[in-house]
């Protein structure tokens, strides 16, 4: 019996290495693409008067994504949008889901990291003439990060986890893969478990590795 497992996972270890590296993939593509939509749908909301009028097109933006669930954003890229003349293959409105998602909840947190700086160096900034582009730029966002790294290595775990439902829209991620191997050898049990220890084995420790990071930045 166990050596009928070993040999079994030996032979599919391929297809889930496959799909573990489509998730990660997923994950490394979608994240950094998440990082920029935060941060441009975070600025018009703490801008210049002139960059504020922006602000409600992007709060709409914003709350129309945290208020549908991810499943029915990927949905609506990948089955919606090609009867409007827009067709993304799986991986692409994969990638274009999960980040619209998480940049929406990104930018909650770029604006609470640059609304817990400190005035004054805002006020030192102008002190000395730097205008509030490079405010942000050498002042302000630098210092932002500092304090909202935690919470993005959380959102990157979060987002490694999530990429199991771009599934749903054929994307031949990790959980594809063990979808395919169980209905082929109908072994649901032992390939679902295969999932599952590969899923926490690469999540437990990215999650350890933010909480020092916390008591670090912390200190």
């Amino acid at each position: 019996m166990q050596n009928e497992l070993i040999a079994n996972l030996i032979d599919w270890a391929p297809k889930l290495s496959s799909g573990l590296w489509k998730t990660i993939l997923l994950t490394l593509v979608s994240f950094p693409i998440a990082l920029v939509i935060g941060l441009l749908l975070a600025m018009p909301r703490i801008g210049k008067r002139h960059i504020r009028i922006l602000s409600i097109p992007a709060g709409i933006i914003v709350e129309v994504i945290r208020g549908t669930p991810l499943i029915l954003q990927l949905f609506y890229i990948y089955f919606v949008l090609p009867y409007m003349g827009i067709r993304f293959d799986p991986f692409q409105a994969g990638i274009l889901g999960l980040a619209l998602n998480y940049g929406a909840y990104l930018s909650e947190v770029y604006r609470s990291g640059i609304e817990a700086i400190p005035r004054t160096q805002w006020e030192a900034a102008k002190a000395l003439n730097m205008s509030w582009a490079k405010t942000m730029r050498l002042v302000i966002l630098p210092q932002t990060l500092r304090v909202i790294m935690p919470s993005l290595g959380n959102y990157l775990v979060s987002l490694f986890k999530d990429s199991a439902l771009a599934s749903t829209i054929s994307v031949t991620e990790l959980m594809f893969a063990g979808r395919l191997l169980s209905s082929d050898t109908f072994q649901y049990i032992t390939i679902y478990t295969a999932v599952f220890i590969i899923y926490f084995i690469i999540s437990y420790p990215a999650m350890i590795g933010v909480r020092m990071l916390e008591k670090k930045l912390a200190r």
